[in-house]
């Protein structure tokens, strides 16, 4: 259930879209997460915990060992005993009767330890799918950079070119042409920035199953598509089902077989041993036995006890702890989805549009020589920064949904009707 939940949340974080590649292997946010599953050693690390923990159970569902024993006793000896005359000779069969339920205590201790490594694994897991999520997404966003570079250099272009024609029309002077020929280069310098950063994106998702030199792209995603949420006051009622507070049920049962066996070593074992004793010098043979108790097995026990009476103390505590640092997370994360939804949201319905506009009314009256060039390139600048600022806030919302998603395992899904296209027009 759990990682359903949150597989379907992650997927949220990044909706792809139709893309075609050529030369490049496209690799979807799914592949990714299969990937992840099927290779990551911290997963495979629990499932060896496992094997490790079957060979405990094993081991404490033993009994403990039976001793056979062979006892000479009056041999070699003085006068008459000399020699094996005297000798008397018993072969014993000995163990120990556990008591106060140690064996029972023992497998439901192990048996515990092996049910709470479903919750590990899951926790592990939704711990590396939003990881997958946010590399993913650092991709993507390194492609949606590239793209407002490349509308930059688009109107630098154009901004070159107007001015190459007024410098030869003698209406404008090299310096203009110079200037924005260098903003031109900033411009190529931004998208040549952002390719790297789609390179090392890719290497760093690419680690997360082992592979060195990654040979493929990805679906870029819509980091606009901003889906609706619920309330602060439903989401935290929702983090109580979390798997990293669902744990702790996990490590009560752990500490209450714990606190169990520790409780039953105050129940002292029966040493028991029987055997057969043969005269030597009569040739008769008769039956011998013993039992013995040790003393001061609860005195003995009580440290245990206390001991693990602590520990299960501590887990309530650091449920609690942990319970409000989630609380403090969730708080943090849709505080900062709410402010960045709405500024993306801002800048695209009203910023955007209106930057838009007066660029080309600017690009027209340069054109016919009522503005300088300054105010043309001015605008283009405020344009390009909404654009960057626009994607910022956007990314920021995502990264503060995949947190939400992980920590209630719910997920939001935007509406196609709501969402919002990531192309650099307003």
């Amino acid at each position: 259930m759990w990682l359903r939940l949150a597989a379907i949340a992650v997927f949220a974080a990044v909706p792809c879209v139709q893309a075609s590649a050529q030369s490049l292997e496209v690799m979807t946010l799914d592949d990714a997460f299969a990937r992840v599953a099927q290779s990551h050693p911290d997963l495979r690390l629990i499932e060896s915990q496992r094997g490790l923990l079957a060979a405990e159970s094993e081991r404490a569902a033993l009994r403990p060992p039976q001793l056979v024993g062979l006892e000479v006793e009056n041999a070699l000896g003085s006068g008459e005993a000399s020699g094996f005359g005297g000798a008397e000779i018993s072969l014993t069969l000995a163990s120990v009767l556990e008591r106060g339920g140690k064996l029972d205590a023992r497998r439901t201790l192990v048996q515990t330890r092996i049910d709470a490594l479903a919750m590990q694994r899951e926790t592990k897991r939704l711990d590396l799918l939003a990881e997958v999520a946010r590399r993913y997404l650092a991709v993507s966003a390194s492609q949606h950079q590239r793209r407002i570079a490349e509308h930059d250099i688009a109107q630098r272009q154009r901004t070159v070119a107007a001015a190459q024609r007024r410098l030869a029309a003698g209406a404008s002077p090299e310096s203009v042409v110079l200037t924005a020929q260098a903003a031109l280069a900033r411009a190529e310098l931004d998208r040549e920035r952002a390719s790297q950063r789609a390179t090392a994106a890719r290497q760093h998702l690419a680690a997360l199953w082992g592979e060195r030199d990654p040979g493929f792209g990805v679906v870029a995603g819509d980091p606009l598509a901003l889906p609706a949420i619920a309330d602060f006051t439903a989401l935290s009622e929702a983090l109580a089902q979390t798997p990293e507070l669902a744990r702790f049920a996990d490590e009560r049962r752990i500490g209450e077989a714990r606190l169990q066996l520790a409780r039953s070593q105050a129940a002292p074992d029966l040493q028991w041993q029987v055997g057969v004793r043969r005269l030597q010098a009569s040739s008769d043979f008769g039956l011998v036995g013993s039992v013995s108790v040790p003393l001061g097995g609860a005195a003995r026990a009580a440290p245990e006890i206390r001991m693990a009476e602590a520990e299960l103390a501590i887990v309530e505590i650091e449920r609690e702890a942990q319970g409000l640092a989630l609380y403090s997370t969730l708080a943090e994360a849709h505080g900062q989805y709410r402010v960045a939804q709405s500024e993306a949201a801002r800048l695209h319905s009203d910023v955007l549009p209106k930057l838009a506009k007066a660029e080309a009314a600017a690009e027209r009256a340069y054109r016919a020589g009522a503005i300088s060039y300054l105010e043309w390139a001015q605008l283009q600048s405020e344009r390009t920064a909404a654009l960057k600022q626009r994607l910022e806030a956007a990314l920021e919302a995502q990264r503060a949904l995949i947190e939400i998603q992980r920590l209630t395992g719910q997920a939001f899904v935007a509406e196609p009707a709501a969402s919002v296209s990531i192309g650099v027009s307003p």
